[in-house]
């Protein structure tokens, strides 16, 4: 977490500061902001990596008193315009498309303003896999899903317990019991009431439509901004026979114990 406040400048002078962030996701948080911003991301990564990097800003709910712009070469392009409530939205671009410029608008009292926003560094591939603007309720092909099943943050079986939509932000948040839990990067699935059953929640797009039904299903997906995304959610029994299937002719990718 970075943090940064207006209130050691003078008020008439028009300072831009550097910030240098070296984490791969964390967060900007500039109280009282006057001034500008520059918001220099460098990962401990080699620079020959940058190039397949993609990054991510997701603002805080309340954030206020500046715009953010994508900034190269002199040239600003508005990303968040000050006072922008869409909710949840995650605003992305390539690493190469230039760093990020947070310019303080003109404000009576600066000292109730204060800009914030969540940031994530990740290979363009796993962010091709959370934005996917072409398709992001197609089914996952059989390769897909077994690709999936190796490389997402958490793998789980489990049922539809209930699915909460949220119209203002078009998500909908599956309410989701486990029978099974293969993998998880974060803490969001967990033992829940004197039952010991293990829960979770993992959101999705309300235009995908997603109901309660029975049955189980493999969950996979990735963790974004602190939130499980769902990735691919075939039926169990449909995983169970592409597992064994490319099992039989040694095409599955990673193992996994299906049963």
């Amino acid at each position: 977490v970075s943090s940064s406040s207006g209130l050691t400048h003078e008020s008439h002078r028009k300072d831009v500061e550097q910030v240098y962030l070296r984490c791969s996701e964390g967060s900007i948080e500039w109280m009282y902001p006057t001034g500008a911003l520059i918001v220099n991301l460098r990962p401990n990564i080699s620079p020959a990596s940058y190039k397949h990097l993609t990054v991510c800003i997701k603002p805080f709910k309340d954030s206020a008193g500046a715009n953010i712009y994508l900034e190269k070469t002199g040239e600003l392009k508005l990303l968040v315009r000050d006072g922008d409530r869409s909710p949840s939205r995650v605003y992305c671009f390539g690493y190469d498309q230039g760093g990020l410029f947070v310019e303080a608008t003109p404000q009576q009292d600066i000292s109730r303003k204060i800009t914030g926003f969540q940031y994530e560094l990740m290979s363009k591939g796993i962010a091709a896999d959370l934005h996917t603007a072409s398709a992001p309720c197609r089914p996952c092909s059989d390769t897909e899903v077994l690709l999936a099943v190796c490389t997402s943050d958490f793998v789980i079986r489990g049922s539809i317990q209930n699915v909460t939509n949220e119209a203002e932000e078009q998500e909908s948040i599956i309410h989701v019991g486990v029978n099974k839990l293969y993998r998880q990067k974060s803490k969001v699935f967990q033992l829940t009431g004197e039952s010991g059953n293990w829960r979770g929640q993992i959101k999705t797009l309300l235009e995908c439509g997603v109901k309660p039904g029975d049955g189980d299903f493999l969950f996979t997906g990735r963790m974004h901004f602190g939130e499980a995304r769902l990735g691919c959610a075939p039926r169990f029994k449909d995983f169970q026979r592409m597992y064994k299937e490319a099992k039989d002719k040694g095409l599955n990718p990673c193992e996994i114990g299906p049963d």
